[in-house]
């Protein structure tokens, strides 16, 4: 097993070359009802626009399948406003927007308490042979709703559930409350689950990780794919808003080149590479042979999320050339990874589909040097500012306690105290940060709480909204502008379209169909869509609706 594990991953770089681009194949005699495996494939941080704009330099069969020979969106976005990983990946399976999930972002504040709240954190559950950090996401306790394999389940206890990703939440979150995760585990370059989904591993798993297949790429570099001059419409390496750390901004770049030897540093910046889509792909394989993922007649899920890329894109911005190249090593991996599909599963028994959890600005610095209006809002200095004008107005210091998730929390308890009404507090905190540089909207909550459809974000950020968990002020910056102390990089959170335009394209022509959809969908559409190619409920908190598929895929 080790040494099998050692050579798929050597394969993988063979594979990528690739370049046959094999017509939708057609059903088998007897082909199955329903797919053996859906395959749920998640690229963290991936605008739509990214996709398009190297189209050309795809590999023939890694995006292009489904650009080519399958369904794709070409205007599909998340409905919520708060838009980061948690969110999007609470909303792919579940169906459900934040507002029922529960899972308003990565991390939030209790509004009653102010202590910090992690979204998938568990302290019942422990990391299987990992150190568990506090607050390390450990389960799906704080996810509110079912999950298309939750309902799957259910119904079948003998299907299968898995999902895999460089992030707890990448995995958890999808494979629901009765499915299984498995995450990277950056301390050992391996990949771990908790205790709330078993006591101890399966021996595929022990295998994988005894092989440490993680090492392979020490010392490895990560070089440009293509010629230099087939960078030219990104932004050059090395610009002084891009982020230094790690590996530095700058291609070709060695991983682990100060290190003597693999370790915890090493696999920490293998994270921001082409290397870990690698890895979690290689993990992904041993899962489907591990747990024989589609091979009878009982549907299994496994969902994949590949976290590189928005590491990639938070550290240099989604303009840059490194950026830029990851996306292309990523397309050559999916390549590989298809092909295994085929081989593996059979071409026409499983369906795919890609999407992500939410966009990315660019940087603002890079869009400022281009006329933009863009820039940052330092939110320590606007939380100190707006205290002490809440005090002139109120006669009380800090009425504003602090910022959770989108939203701004404020001393209860303080207000009550004095006296205040807190609608009264509310309004004049709306009013002041409407002042600051770079705020768009604020929003109380009575608009929250409205029916009002017209005002502009209000609808998408009623969606991130929940009355239990969500702070009372909702804040929406500018269009190009970021909340965010941070000297440099880039960032995403907002209703803004870069951040909520991702792509949703999928492949299994004898469900899905084959074309491009133009309507505008939302992500929320997926878990209906999927649930009607299984023949099953949606599950039950879904607010989205089944994809209209190309003529020739399966309609309602």
């Amino acid at each position: 097993m080790n040494a099998r594990i050692r050579l798929s991953l050597l394969a993988l770089a063979l594979l990528a070359g690739c370049a046959s681009s094999p017509p939708a194949p057609t059903p088998a005699p007897g082909a199955p009802e329903r797919p053996k495996l859906v395959v749920l494939l998640v690229v963290d941080g991936l605008p739509q626009r990214q996709v398009l704009a190297y189209r050309d330099q795809l590999a023939a069969d890694g995006l292009r399948r489904f650009l080519d020979r399958g369904a794709w969106f070409s205007n599909a976005h998340y409905g919520h406003g708060h838009t980061v990983t948690a969110a999007g990946h609470a909303v792919m399976l579940s169906g459900a927007y934040p507002q029922r999930s529960g899972i308003i972002s990565n991390e939030w504040r209790d509004p009653r308490t102010f202590e910090a709240v992690y979204c998938t954190s568990d302290s019942a559950h422990q990391y299987i042979g990992h150190k568990t950090a506090p607050l390390a996401g450990t389960s799906p306790r704080n996810l509110k709703v079912e999950t298309l394999g939750d309902v799957l389940r259910t119904l079948d206890p003998a299907s299968k559930v898995i999902g895999i990703s460089g992030k707890d939440r990448g995995a958890i979150l999808p494979a629901g409350h009765k499915g299984t995760a498995y995450m990277y585990m950056s301390a050992s370059g391996g990949f771990a689950s908790s205790t709330y989904y078993m006591p101890e591993h399966p021996q595929w798993v022990t295998s994988f990780n005894g092989a440490k297949p993680a090492d392979a790429f020490f010392q490895k570099t990560w070089a440009p794919l293509l010629p230099e001059s087939a960078y030219a419409r990104s932004v050059p390496d090395g610009q002084p808003w891009q982020s230094t750390g790690g590996n530095g901004n700058t291609l070709p770049a060695v991983i682990g080149l100060k290190s003597d030897a693999p370790g915890p540093r090493f696999y920490e910046n293998l994270i921001a590479t082409p290397f870990s889509d690698e890895l979690t792909l290689a993990f992904a394989r041993a899962a489907i042979e591990g747990e024989q993922l589609g091979a009878d007649d009982k549907p299994d899920i496994l969902s994949v999320s590949l976290s590189a890329h928005d590491y990639v894109n938070h550290a240099f911005g989604p303009e840059s050339r490194l950026s830029h190249d990851h996306l292309l090593h990523l397309d050559r991996h999916l390549q590989s990874f298809f092909q295994y599909l085929d081989r593996q599963i059979g071409a026409g028994n499983y369906v795919a589909l890609l999407t992500a959890d939410h966009g990315f600005a660019d940087t603002p610095e890079w869009a400022a040097s281009q006329g933009r209006d863009a820039n940052r809002i330092n939110p320590g200095q606007a939380l100190t500012w707006l205290n002490s004008e809440l005090a002139k107005r109120f006669g009380t210091d800090k009425l504003a306690r602090g910022y959770s998730a989108a939203g701004l929390l404020f001393n209860a308890e303080l207000i009550a105290a004095r006296g205040l009404k807190a609608a009264d507090v509310h309004q004049a905190a709306k009013q002041l940060l409407l002042q600051v540089d770079g705020v768009a909207s604020v929003f109380t909550p009575d608009q929250l709480r409205s029916s009002d459809t017209t005002t502009p974000y209000l609808a998408a950020m009623r969606k991130s909204w929940h009355p239990d968990v969500a702070a009372p002020l909702q804040i929406v910056v500018k269009p190009g502008w970021l909340y965010s102390s941070r000297a440099g990089g880039s960032s995403h959170g907002t209703p803004h379209a870069y951040d909520t335009h991702v792509p949703i394209l999928a492949w299994g022509p004898r469900w899905v169909g084959q074309g491009e959809v133009a309507a505008r969908v939302e992500v929320a559409d997926i878990a209906p869509t999927l649930a009607r190619v299984l023949n099953l409920p949606a599950p039950a908190q879904s607010q989205g609706k089944p994809l209209p598929l190309p003529v020739s895929g399966r309609q309602p």
